[in-house]
């Protein structure tokens, strides 16, 4: 194994200065971890922006390495449930947070986070996906699950031009469900319906101060990715018996509701925790992502850039002039 390692570090200085780059460091300060792999791809999601600025709400410790996800080969390997040479996928748990991340030639970390990399899926596309496309997955699983039938009428995909409801709108396509994507970007309506979107909305049509603990009943189902006020006007207007996946909180943390909707037209509202979901059914998940739900379009949803153009990438996506999908090659395949 290397003895150094190439990665993207974030530190703090005695004037309490951020300061981040590309950086080689011993392959020794790792942290410790049963399963050792070499990262040929990641991905910059916003929470890797943030923690590539040192921001407290992400960042707790420093030295520090962003990413989320990563994508490689088993290296090293003290657990029977991986060998060297394997292909495998490891996304959100502590990666990234409070462990070093895949910005990084090299991540140490326990079995219990690893993912074989399923047949059918290449190492890119599984970080094209990435945490995004595993939370839509989630999400539509939890309609699935909750027995929303495909013909019921329409699903409403909230912050539909973010990663994870772009990948919604996607899979819901490819499942049978009919997306309707809710934007405040009036631009993006055309590549909304080209990832799968049958109509698009504007977010004013979702703006309600009536403070009604019922408004009439439009959709199915929904998956939302904003929370705040935008949820509880679903959930509001969900039909009989509808689901609402819910998983972001752009839009506001708090929660506006009466019990009508879940007394009088028996609604539910799932709560998806991405990061902790649990390992056998992020698993399944995955292969449904390799398989069944695998999207055609993959390698046309990303740019690929290398760690040193990931200062120049997340400087943009921070003042919200970078919208693109974007993975990191960080070694050869």
């Amino acid at each position: 194994m290397q003895n150094t390692v190439s990665c993207f570090l974030v530190n703090k200085n005695e004037q309490k200065e951020i300061t981040a780059g590309l950086q080689t460091i011993p392959s020794a300060d790792l942290p410790s971890g049963d399963v050792t792999i070499r990262v040929v791809y990641s991905s910059i999601n916003y929470k890797d922006a943030l923690a590539a600025t040192g921001h407290p709400g992400v960042v707790r410790n420093f030295p520090h390495i962003p990413g989320i996800d990563a994508a490689g080969f088993v290296v090293d390997s003290q657990s029977d449930q991986f060998a060297v040479g394997d292909a495998v996928i490891v996304t959100s748990y502590e990666l990234g947070v409070e462990r070093w991340g895949g910005w990084s030639e090299l991540i140490r970390v326990q079995p219990e986070w690893v993912v074989p990399l399923p047949a059918g899926l290449t190492l890119k596309e599984s970080m094209i996906l990435g945490t995004a496309g595993l939370t839509a997955a989630m999400c539509v699983n939890s309609l699935i699950q909750h027995e929303i039938p495909v013909d019921a009428g329409s699903v409403l995909v909230t912050g539909a031009s973010g990663g994870v409801g772009s990948f919604a709108l996607s899979l819901l396509k490819r499942v049978g469900f009919h997306p309707v994507a809710v934007t405040g970007k009036p631009a993006a309506a055309l590549r909304l319906i080209e990832l799968g979107a049958r109509e698009v909305i504007g977010r004013d049509e979702l703006e309600d101060d009536s403070q009604k603990p019922l408004l009439k009943a439009r959709w199915s189902a929904a998956i939302d990715t904003v929370g705040g006020p935008m949820l509880s006007h679903v959930i509001r207007s969900l039909q009989p018996n509808g689901c609402v996946a819910a998983c972001g909180n752009a839009g506001g943390t708090e929660l506006d509701l009466t019990v009508f909707p879940f007394i009088l037209r028996g609604v539910t509202l799932d709560g998806i925790d991405s990061a902790w979901y649990p390992i056998r059914k992020r698993t399944a998940l995955w292969q449904k992502l390799a398989t069944d739900w695998k999207l055609p379009d993959l390698d046309s949803r990303a740019e690929v850039i290398t760690l040193e153009q990931v200062q120049q990438t997340v400087n943009a996506l921070l003042k919200g002039e970078h919208q693109e999908r974007t993975i990191i090659q960080v070694s050869a395949e």
